[in-house]
């Protein structure tokens, strides 16, 4: 019995070594490594997120991520093809579907929410009052991590990475007009009759006068901006290169301030209004910016995050990763302390 165990246990070897010897596998190129998100070290600014407590809790299973704010809250769920309507005055959810992975933002505005598909390149409208229908555009979407805006009676999209901003008519539905703003821009804002585009492979801000459709400038910012917001008297861009966030003077048009917030890296989002302006990622879910001082003014750590919105007297944050999207008082925000 021992002599045909050890005779079994060397006839594979035997057999291999009667073989060619097999090929050495190319080396494996390592997958690009998220950078480190620091934050920021002053003292007396960062804040655990478990100190924060939300007024309300709204459930939504799934990934909810982009948001838009009219009388209600409306969050996108791509792994559910839907969208959730939020009641500001209770924590009712209501969710309608949509169309292939829901993506690139969400806005509101012509009686509608205008809602990007990225897995059927369209463009589903949804009735702001009761949630129906309205219709289904064709539409190629930029990129899935963008942003749409509403703006100069029109409906503003990036359609391709060449950099192919389509104007839309509300009432019709169809692209009427087409501005080449540099390649590899992503996100949209409007505000101060201007639509302001992100580029961020040139390190970019594109302004295009809304009336004209003309480019008026192209203002250098931070490294990698991406997503970027309208308030608070300037416009923001949350610079994912280097986590900073560049403060454009609408008049100038110019940088007026670099705050450094240490959250480089994919993700997040920017939003403007309470007197502040937020900032959210993975690690640090809520970054609020001072306008008055330009410099961080708190920022909760942990877990949580990963889409903003300031509205109807609240700040609105999704937490991607458990399903929920909260509503906290600004004022519980600002009287949160450090430790």
């Amino acid at each position: 019995m021992r002599k045909l165990t050890l005779l079994a246990l060397a006839f594979p070897v035997l057999l291999a070594a009667s073989q060619p010897p097999a090929p050495v596998p190319a080396a494996q190129t390592p997958a690009p490594q998220r950078p480190k998100r620091p934050g920021v070290t002053t003292p007396g600014v960062r804040i655990p997120m478990t100190k924060l407590k939300p007024d309300a809790v709204y459930e939504v299973p799934g990934a909810p991520d982009w948001m838009a704010v009219d009388k209600e809250v409306w969050v996108s769920n791509a792994p559910k093809n839907s969208v959730s309507r939020l009641d500001p005055k209770s924590a009712a959810v209501t969710t309608i579907a949509v169309g292939k992975d829901p993506c690139s933002g969400l806005a509101a505005g012509f009686g509608s929410v205008w809602v990007p598909n990225c897995g059927d390149s369209t463009i589903t409208r949804l009735d702001l009052k009761d949630g129906k229908s309205q219709a289904t555009v064709p539409m190629t979407i930029a990129d899935s991590e963008g942003g749409v805006a509403i703006g100069a009676g029109s409906f503003w999209i990036l359609t391709d990475k060449k950099g192919t901003l389509a104007r839309v008519d509300p009432a019709t539905n169809a692209t009427v007009a087409e501005i080449y703003v540099p390649a590899g821009s992503f996100a949209v804002a409007f505000g101060g009759n201007a639509v302001w585009v992100t580029c961020t492979e040139k390190n970019l801000l594109t302004r295009v006068n809304a009336q004209t459709n003309v480019i008026e400038e192209r203002i250098t910012v931070g490294p990698k901006p991406r997503f970027l917001t309208v308030g608070e008297g300037a416009v923001w861009t949350l610079n994912q290169g280097d986590g900073s966030i560049s403060r454009v003077d609408m008049k100038t048009n110019k940088v007026a301030a670099t705050i450094e917030a240490g959250v480089p890296g994919g993700g997040g989002e920017i939003s403007a209004g309470e007197g502040s302006v937020w900032v959210t990622t993975f690690e640090y879910p809520i970054t609020r910016i001072d306008p008055s001082t330009n410099k961080v003014a708190q920022q909760f750590f942990g877990e949580g995050g990963d889409s903003i919105r300031a509205g109807l007297g609240w700040i609105w944050l999704t937490n991607i990763r458990a399903g929920t999207v909260w509503r906290i008082d600004p004022r519980r925000i600002l009287a949160t302390l450090a430790e």
